[in-house]
């Protein structure tokens, strides 16, 4: 047999033989202490119940302000959070664009490789195991370094990318972007001897089907989603090519755009970069295709402003993904979707009042800006010439984030300005899906003669017992009311 042959096929068979996604890597030792200390990656303790059984790691840039964005960076199996540090790069862009970033650390007792269980709905699932454990160390860190909870970011390699996918279905309220790394779609699989399948197969779904699998791991959320960034390479025979097509469709279809491309660009590192515009015009999918390159996170060493990392075990020196997901996500300072300007960033950003479905706010007026554009979570809610705004069909009783840009005669946006935060008025009803024994030992229905009853509604649910299942609102204390056709909040 000829010795590329041999090779090719003893790659085939080591990674199968993982369905972790990655078989062989270079394993080093995170370094630890009490807390994240600034300028080196610390170990945190006491972040929470980790239900995950998860170590948390952390980086910290010195003289991080607070309201800084945060990213958190998983590891692919075999590795570690050290590793993931040291090759990925995304060092380099905290330091120079100013974020923390959260390297959280899966283990052996977990996954024999060592491989994040993108496919364990036991674990990857919201309130559940390493996907719960995940989103303990972003509050952990919120709280830690002040972080923008509107700018919070989550990116994986491999079985990371798997598990970020599920992270951003699970939970579209906490992370505002995500990118998946030669990773799979969000709940592909829910087995472990369904992981194969979905890492070399095509399942055979349309857009609608993966979306639905988004919407039902967080029912009655109905946005706004996660901006996802996908990167493949076209010589990947661990997670195939595939997978980032049927990443794209439930990603599209999550956001109610088509499948076909706004716009295509050509990268460094033979890579194409197609981009799916959301109804405002601003980039919320983006698949990278890397030509020729097999299982691995794309980096490119070097000390240009574009290149980052270092070669390693999966770290496949191409382009530096690092770079251009940072910049999609908008970490890197400069406006999306408006323009170069130089106007400055308007000072005095406040909120000057709120109702239940609005908020006003008012700014110092920027010296030549002809109007403003108003950004609410990131993407732009509206434009006003003078210096306040009212921002309107808001949702009662929730936390929205905002900033301003000045633009200049010739159309140019210029920097924004520091973000503030303003809740609506009201309330909201809270969902809860759980069999019915569930629902009444969490105190949101009671039972009598073996018939369950909402607390407050006295709706009959059917049979006490964990195989009926029922979502209840909350649309006051103490009172629930059946809302299988979709929650109203």
């Amino acid at each position: 047999m000829r010795p590329s042959v041999l090779r090719r096929l003893l790659r085939r068979v080591t990674f199968t033989a993982v369905l972790g996604l990655v078989a062989t890597g270079l394993v080093t030792t995170a370094s630890t202490g009490p807390a994240a200390a600034a300028g080196s990656l610390q170990q945190v303790s006491n972040f929470g119940t980790n239900p995950g059984n998860l170590a948390m790691y952390a980086y910290t840039p010195t003289g991080l302000p607070a309201g800084a964005p945060l990213v958190v960076a998983l590891h692919g199996c075999t590795q570690n959070a050290n590793d993931y540090f040291t090759h990925s790069g995304w060092q380099k862009y905290a330091d120079l664009w100013g974020f923390a970033v959260v390297f959280p650390q899966t283990n052996s007792a977990n996954n024999s490789s060592s491989c994040f269980s993108w496919f364990d709905a036991t674990r990857n699932t919201r309130g559940k195991g390493e996907a719960a454990s995940v989103v303990q160390m972003v509050n952990t860190a919120a709280a830690q370094y002040g972080s923008d909870t509107h700018r919070v970011f989550v990116t994986g390699l491999s079985a990371g990318g798997g598990m970020t996918a599920d992270l951003l279905a699970a939970y579209p309220d906490v992370f505002a972007g995500g990118a998946v790394d030669s990773g799979l779609p969000a709940q592909c699989a829910t087995t472990l001897t369904a992981a194969s399948g979905c890492q070399q197969n095509n399942q055979n779904l349309t857009p609608a089907q993966w979306g639905d699998k988004v919407r039902a791991a967080n029912p009655g959320y109905t946005g706004p989603w996660p901006r996802v960034a996908i990167w493949q390479g076209t010589a990947d025979y661990t997670v195939y090519p595939v997978n980032a097509s049927e990443l794209r469709d439930q990603w599209t279809n999550v956001w109610g755009i088509g499948q076909s491309a706004s716009s295509t660009q050509s990268l460094p590192g033979s890579t194409t970069l197609s981009v799916y515009n959301d109804t405002a015009g601003k980039p919320a999918v983006e698949l990278y295709s890397v030509a020729g390159m097999g299982h691995g996170l794309p980096i490119a060493p070097g000390s240009g402003a574009d290149q980052c990392g270092s070669t390693g075990a999966y770290f496949l020196s191409t382009i530096c993904s690092s770079y251009w997901t940072a910049k999609f996500w908008g970490l890197d300072g400069a406006p999306t979707g408006g323009g170069t300007g130089t106007l400055p960033a308007p000072a005095g950003l406040g909120v000057t009042g709120s109702t239940d479905s609005t908020v006003s706010l008012s700014w110092t007026a920027v010296p030549g800006a002809v109007s403003y554009t108003v950004y609410r979570d990131g993407s732009a809610a509206g434009s006003t010439g003078p210096a306040s705004f009212t921002d309107s069909g808001l949702t009662a009783a929730t936390s929205y984030g905002y900033t301003v840009a000045a633009v200049d005669s010739a159309g140019n946006t210029g920097a924004r300005s520091a973000a503030v935060t303003a809740t609506t008025t009201g309330s909201r009803p809270q969902c809860f899906t759980a069999s019915n024994y569930a629902h009444v030992a969490a105190g949101r229905a009671h039972q009598s003669g073996g018939i369950a009853y909402a607390n407050g509604s006295n709706q009959n649910l059917g049979l006490w017992n964990t195989f009926v299942t029922h979502t209840l609102a909350q649309t006051s204390p103490g009172w629930f009311v059946l809302a299988d056709a979709g929650c109203p909040a």
